[in-house]
C-alpha cells in the first residue's frame, strides 16, 4: 500500500471527535482525492503533513520543539518522505528525528486530531498523532529546533498557539 492509500484509510476510518473535525477530516479526503501528490511538499495546493506530541503522561508534561523557521513552540512533525510507508510511521519518525528520542511509541487508537495551517510553503493539512516517551527519555536538539523543552500540561498555553493547546487538550481526554 501507498503513503497515499494509507492516509486516505486512516482518514476514512478515523472516527472524528466532533462536526469540525469530521469537516476537516472530509475536506483532506476531497484533496487526496483531486490531489495523487497531495502528500508530498511540491503540491503547491497543500499537502498532507504528520506531526506527534511527545508526551510523558507519569510526569504530566510534553515535549514542544522551538521550530527554528517558524519561531514558535510546536509539537514535533513535518513533510512526510518518501521512506514513509504510512502516516503514522511518518509521525513517529518525525518525532524520533526531532526530538532525540529513542523508544516512543505511538498512543494506539491513531491520530489524535487535525489541523489545517499556512505555512512558508502551502496549505498543510497536518494529521496529528501523540507519542509516549519512554521513563527516562532524554531529548536532543536537532537541527530544525532552537532547543527543545518539556511542559506541564497547564504551562503549554502559556508558550505555544492555540493549535497546540488543543493538541493537548485532545491527547490529554485520550490518556
Amino acid at each position: 500500500m501507498s503513503l497515499h492509500a494509507d492516509a486516505v484509510r486512516v482518514l476514512e476510518e478515523w472516527p472524528a471527535p466532533d462536526e469540525t473535525q469530521d469537516a476537516l477530516r472530509q475536506a483532506y479526503g476531497d484533496h487526496l482525492v483531486a490531489h495523487p501528490d497531495g502528500m508530498w511538499k511540491s503540491c503547491a495546493d497543500g499537502h498532507v503533513t504528520a506531526s506527534a506530541l511527545v508526551v510523558d503522561p507519569r510526569r504530566g508534561r510534553v515535549l514542544l520543539t522551538h521550530h527554528r523557521k517558524l519561531r514558535m513552540w510546536l509539537q514535533t512533525g513535518g513533510h512526510c518522505e518518501p521512506g514513509d510507508t504510512t502516516l503514522a510511521g511518518a509521525a513517529l519518525r518525525e518525532a524520533t528525528e526531532e526530538s532525540g528520542i529513542t523508544g516512543l511509541t505511538l498512543l494506539p487508537g491513531g491520530p489524535v486530531r487535525l489541523d489545517r495551517h499556512l505555512t512558508p510553503c502551502a496549505w498543510h493539512l497536518d494529521v496529528q498523532y501523540a507519542v509516549l516517551a519512554p521513563e527516562g527519555a532524554l531529548e536532543v536538539v536537532g537541527e530544525e529546533s532552537l532547543e527543545l523543552g518539556w511542559f506541564a500540561y497547564d504551562e503549554v498555553a502559556s508558550v505555544a498557539d492555540d493549535s497546540v493547546v488543543r493538541l493537548v487538550d485532545r491527547t490529554r481526554a485520550l490518556l
